[in-house]
């Protein structure tokens, strides 16, 4: 890691989020697997810190199956108890029974569309969105896009899916590219669209 570089200010040298901010946060993703695996982590986080949630993110791997959806869409009460009972993960009832409910409906979304990825993408056209904010300041929470598609999720049965949720989701799986500009992975990520 190069310490020279400029970069985002929100990592603040901890190295969860530097590692997350250097390879990961705004790359465009376009996996189901990673895709499902952002919308439940992004749930948990709702009330939390992401530094939380990427400091428990192995554990949770392990106990959602590595967050296959097929799988976790077949959880029932004994297994959701079971969950609760796992403190290597937020232990919070809502917020696991969402994510069963939302394999659920992220099955349904792949019957319709083929795929998630074709689903959620479609809503930025297919490219991302390179906003090229100055300050972090800058940022939004939410936007009329994630506001839109926040309505079309909870359509669809989503649980935890309101718009700053959903706009924290398109952040982090590259629908919009939300480092500063100064940032040396805002030009990154737009140079490996090719």
């Amino acid at each position: 890691m190069d310490t020279n570089k400029p970069t985002c200010s929100w990592p603040k040298g901890n190295p969860f989020l530097v590692k997350y901010h250097d390879e990961e946060w705004g790359l465009p993703l376009h996996d189901d697997i990673k895709l499902f695996e952002f919308l439940v982590l992004e749930g948990f986080q709702a009330g939390l810190s992401w530094l939380t949630i990427l400091r428990k993110r192995e554990n949770f791997r392990k106990a959602f199956d590595r967050f296959d959806f097929n799988k976790v869409a077949t959880y029932d009460r004994q297994k959701i108890n079971f969950l609760l009972k796992d403190i290597g993960i937020i232990r919070n009832k809502l917020k696991i029974e969402s994510a069963v409910t939302n394999a659920k409906a992220f099955i349904e979304v792949r019957k319709e569309f083929g795929t998630f990825n074709t689903y959620i993408w479609n809503f930025t056209d297919n490219r991302p969105i390179h906003n090229g904010f100055k300050s972090i300041k800058e940022i939004p929470a939410r936007t009329e896009l994630s506001d839109l598609i926040s309505r079309d999720l909870k359509k669809r049965g989503f649980k935890f899916v309101g718009s700053t949720i959903v706009y924290a989701h398109m952040q982090a799986t590259g629908m919009v590219n939300d480092h500063i500009k100064s940032c040396f992975r805002y030009k990154e990520i737009i140079e490996k669209q090719g």
